[in-house]
């Protein structure tokens, strides 16, 4: 179980709390506002059922990654929100709230879904080319706005400079979101990686085709398993 998080300004400096957005296993987050300007809190939730010096271990360590990796997109064209403040021994981050719903949201209420699902694959291969998996690549970790630009959110599973096995779990991970959640979307996960494909420079490794043969191998893996 883990421990209710308060929607205060007491240990978050310059916040002004409006509401709570989301409560879920790792973190709780509330929309406000950070020096006048609309911000998403983030807040590392206590998991009881850890000892409290790995607890504490975790949050700092998922935390400092998380950091790092928005400070690295930040200078690139991966769209991301930015990031305003952080604290990372008290486990809570505030960034930049991004306009629009999430792919999730949009793929329930357009007809016309496939090049968003095109489009979110060539996003996830820029992500890749820098050296960057997500960790948890859901259509809820993507946002669109009204001009159906994309951009991602919620690195707090992220890895510096993963393996391609972390690269194909990511295309594993949306395989099964989009076969879960979005199945009535025939041939998605074949856009899904179009768009990975056609987004992937020859001279940037692992190359696409690599990354893909390792998500099919994990595919098969999980089938034989399941």
């Amino acid at each position: 179980m883990s421990s209710p998080v308060r929607m205060d300004n007491e240990s978050v400096p310059l916040w002004k709390p409006s509401k709570m957005i989301h409560q879920g296993a790792e973190a709780t987050v509330f929309s406000g506002y950070w020096m006048g300007e609309e911000a998403i809190l983030k807040k590392r939730n206590n998991r009881s059922y850890r000892h409290p010096d790995l607890d504490r271990r975790l949050t700092r360590q998922r935390l400092s990654v998380e950091v790092r990796v928005l400070r690295k997109l930040h200078s690139t064209k991966v769209p991301s929100p930015s990031l305003f403040d952080v604290d990372i021994d008290e486990g809570w981050i505030v960034l930049s709230k991004i306009e629009g719903v999430t792919l999730y949201e949009s793929l329930l209420n357009s007809e016309s879904n496939i090049e968003q699902i095109k489009k979110f694959g060539g996003l996830i291969r820029q992500l890749h080319e820098l050296g960057i998996s997500h960790g948890d690549l859901t259509t809820h970790n993507v946002l669109i706005n009204q001009d159906d630009d994309l951009t991602l959110i919620d690195f707090g599973l992220s890895k510096m400079s993963p393996e391609i096995e972390h690269l194909g779990l990511d295309l594993q991970v949306l395989h099964e979101c989009l076969n879960a959640s979005h199945y009535e979307e025939n041939g998605a996960v074949e856009s899904m990686i179009d768009g990975y494909l056609t987004n992937s420079s020859d001279n940037v490794l692992p190359s696409g085709p690599d990354v893909i043969e390792r998500f099919n191998l994990i595919r098969r893996r999980v089938r034989y398993h399941a």
